[in-house]
């Protein structure tokens, strides 16, 4: 090697080791991956105080009390609960109910891309329009989240905990209205909020969440992923819906099936759907097609334990402790990549699919009608 090229090297040793030094002062100065992490979390907006009695009636946006647990095991373990978070949502009654004719109501819980057109309102007014009321509930906006935060910051920053957390909060709110029958008020959610809706069905998290009440009437897991094995051993009993379709990976149909056979084994009585040729989201504006960068999971299960730690197999994917931050969780499930390596895939179907989403409507009116309002006699038609 030549002198001239000797020099070259060093300088570019020297460089590069100057560079390094510079990230990790960088690094340190920002507390590490936790720092960082913390820096890029959104801001909760600060919004009204929540309300906590809705007696003096009427629908519309409400605020309501809730949490921020964010984990299973913060869920389980912490108390007090951490983070009271300011809930939010949109209350539809349907026509006639009042103090001498309360209604039933559902809470429906959107997806991992936030509330969609033609899905959550539509569905909120399609059941008003049989005589349930709905309350559509944000939980991304109360935890500082916008239409412009990209996908992945949306769902690292705001988890399926903290979705089951406003619903709960939703449902204790919507309890004390005169126009609502408390003892008759179902859980809804899609994909994501399909998720929420069987965390819900835990008696764990109703006692978290929710001690002075029974608990919600009935529930529907819209297209929800199966992937996650709570361990739960304890319900309230109340009915489940399930609506799928053959052409959505993102509901790996084994697991699915799985997680209904452990309900079904806890007296739930489960009524499953499977749509030939449907895939994800369904009711959508969207065209429908097959969006090759979609991720989903599939092929494992995170298992979670006693104390709400999870794992793949022996390793482990959350075992923090309960006092740790939002920010010190961000970079758990950051880092859980090695263990989720085999279970990631990508590219489902999904999109507007006019047939399938009328078949839906149909099961999940009659299921309502059939768990909160048993003493009708069906308004829609049989399938």
């Amino acid at each position: 090697m030549t002198s001239r090229a000797q020099s070259v090297l060093l300088r570019a040793a020297a460089g590069l080791l100057a560079l390094v030094s510079a990230g990790y002062v960088i690094w340190w100065m920002l507390g590490g991956a936790v720092g960082i992490a913390e820096s890029r979390l959104p801001e909760f907006p600060d919004w009204p105080p929540p309300i906590s009695d809705l007696s003096a009636g009427g629908e519309g946006a409400f605020y309501f009390a809730s949490h921020s647990p964010y984990d299973f095991d913060i869920l389980l373990r912490a108390r007090p609960l951490p983070i009271p978070t300011t809930g939010f949502g949109t209350l539809i009654l349907p026509e006639g109910a009042s103090s001498e004719h309360p209604a039933p109501a559902v809470v429906l819980v959107h997806g991992s891309g936030g509330i969609a057109p033609g899905r959550e309102m539509r569905v909120g007014r399609t059941l008003a329009d049989a005589g349930i009321a709905a309350f559509v509930i944000d939980y991304y906006a109360p935890r500082g989240i916008t239409r412009e935060t990209g996908y992945m910051s949306k769902v690292l920053a705001v988890t399926e905990f903290d979705a089951a957390s406003d619903a709960y909060g939703a449902l204790v709110l919507l309890s004390t209205h005169p126009a609502i029958d408390g003892e008759r008020i179902g859980m809804m959610g899609f994909s994501y909020g399909g998720m929420a809706v069987r965390i819900s069905m835990d008696e764990r998290v109703r006692e978290a969440f929710a001690p002075k009440h029974r608990g919600f009437a009935a529930f529907v897991d819209t297209y929800g992923p199966c992937f996650q094995d709570w361990g739960t051993t304890r319900v309230n009993g109340a009915p489940l819906l399930t609506l799928r379709g053959t052409e959505d990976r993102s509901n790996d149909l084994e697991a699915c099936a799985a997680r209904e056979a452990e309900l079904r084994a806890l007296g739930v009585s489960v009524d499953a759907r499977i749509y030939p040729g449907a895939g994800h989201a369904w009711e959508s504006a969207s065209p429908r097609r097959l969006r090759e960068d979609s991720p989903y999971v599939a092929g494992c299960t995170i298992r979670y334990d006693e104390k709400g730690h999870s794992w793949i197999g022996d390793e482990p994917i959350v075992t923090g402790d309960p006092g740790d931050s939002r920010a010190a969780r961000v970079v758990m499930r950051l880092s859980s990549g090695g263990p989720m390596a085999s279970c990631v895939g990508s590219g489902y179907v999904i999109g507007r699919d006019d047939e399938t989403r009328e078949k839906a409507t149909l099961a999940f009116l009659q299921f309502f009608e059939r768990t909160l309002v048993p003493d009708r006699a069906p308004s829609v038609g049989g399938d």
